[in-house]
């Protein structure tokens, strides 16, 4: 299966999106083979850093790096597909500015939403940052339920146990980007954060 084939933006109604960035993952993936999804913030400015882009690009230099850092021996984005790991950014168009507004977040959540939809085996969402919390947070919300992450710094809340319906989350930071190598601390969490993710799954019996 390959998830553009299945869903895309229409209108491109977000005046803050870099659309010329945009980018639905073209990867040819088992969707009953996922078992885990990792949601990080934007597609990047440019497409040639996305997750499933030729040669090494950015974001899978730094996810990569993250998987290793957690003690998971991989050496590329198929690597960490073939573990049953799904890599997509909240919002499916680049960012035009540092922050992404609130409106422009809920719009692609309908996209993001449309894309859980297809992998009927999910058990954990790896929220990696503010803009994959308020997504899904988003899609619980027109759900009728309450939000899956409570509105608290990340650092306070991480090791808390949170479910969508029957998939846990795992707030985290974002692992996607040149700020990965920079910031250590966070670094470190992520790495945490990415094994408290796979033990959750084995301990499912995935």
């Amino acid at each position: 299966m390959r998830v553009s084939t299945h869903i895309r933006c229409e209108s491109f109604p977000c005046n803050d999106a870099v659309h010329s960035s945009y980018l639905i993952p073209n990867v040819d993936i088992d969707p009953q083979a996922v078992s885990i999804m990792l949601i990080s913030e934007s597609a990047p400015a440019s497409l040639a850093d996305h997750y499933y882009a030729e040669g090494d690009p950015l974001f899978q230099q730094t996810t990569v790096r993250a998987f290793k850092d957690a003690g998971i021996d991989v050496d590329s984005v198929p690597d960490i597909l073939n573990l049953g790991v799904y890599l997509t950014p909240a919002v499916k168009c680049g960012k035009s500015d540092y922050a992404i507004k609130t409106g422009t977040i809920e719009t692609c959540s309908h996209l993001l939403e449309q894309e859980l939809a297809l992998f009927p085996n999910v058990k954990a969402l790896l929220l990696m940052g503010d803009v994959a919390i308020k997504a899904v947070n988003a899609i619980a919300r027109r759900s009728g339920l309450p939000r899956v992450i409570p509105a608290e710094s990340t650092y306070k809340i991480r090791g808390r146990s949170f479910f969508y319906k029957r998939l846990r989350a795992f707030p985290s930071y974002l692992q996607a980007g040149p700020s990965f190598f920079i910031e250590k601390v966070k670094r470190k969490a992520i790495a945490e954060d990415i094994a408290a993710a796979f033990n959750w799954v084995q301990q499912s019996g995935a």
